[in-house]
């Protein structure tokens, strides 16, 4: 599959990109896109969710009421779930929610997200560039020239840029990522995915 590769201005450069067949053309696999998605999103949670149970609540536990004669039920304690401030019966408690998932699925997982977005014309290619200074204003004029103002747009970077990566952070749709640390979730979030020229040429060493 050939792309046109622009400039960050929104001009055509005029040349040519490949993007691989073997990564942005294959059927895609929704069973791993979901096992994916769900433990990144399972990775996110802190897992400190917690209730107090009727021995850890602080209540007096002098008997409420004489056992027999009352016409109701017995009661021992203000500790019991059944009144107002008790504990919680079977409430949640602190746990881990991470859970293996192998490297050949998250890969296929992720190759099946990009072939969804290139299905799609939802890739850009542009030409590696770089800011002077971090700028909000510079990075939100680069998106203005691409035509994706106004929505989620993911810039894929070859190599760690804090320029780009600082002017990008108060714009809130928009989210740059090294190539290494590509997921499933952010590609499938994003309306519209960016790579710079040289993670393209990259990408091959990443999920093969």
């Amino acid at each position: 599959m050939n792309i046109n590769i622009k400039k960050y201005t929104g001009e055509d450069t005029g040349r040519i990109i490949e993007l691989p067949d073997n990564i942005f053309q294959i059927k895609p696999n929704d069973h791993v896109i979901y096992l994916d998605v769900k433990q990144y999103l399972a990775n996110q949670r802190q897992g400190t969710h917690k209730t107090k149970e009727r021995a850890e609540v602080s209540r007096s536990t002098r008997k409420i009421k004489k056992q027999k004669g009352t016409g109701g039920a017995r009661a021992g304690s203000l500790k019991s779930p059944l009144f107002k401030g008790g504990g919680t019966i079977f409430g949640p408690k602190p746990r881990d929610y991470h859970f293996k998932l192998n490297k050949k699925e998250k890969i296929l997982a992720r190759k099946s997200a990009l072939s969804y977005k290139a299905t799609e014309n939802k890739i850009q290619v542009v030409e590696n560039f770089d800011l002077e200074t971090p700028k909000t204003r510079e990075f939100l004029k680069i998106i203005q020239n691409l035509d994706i103002i106004d929505k989620k747009v993911l810039f894929i970077l070859d190599k760690q840029n804090n320029n780009i990566y600082l002017s990008s952070r108060n714009i809130k749709q928009s989210q740059v990522i090294l190539l290494p640390y590509i997921n499933t979730y952010q590609i499938l979030n994003a309306d519209n995915i960016i790579f710079l020229e040289k993670s393209i040429q990259n990408i091959q060493n990443i999920l093969k």
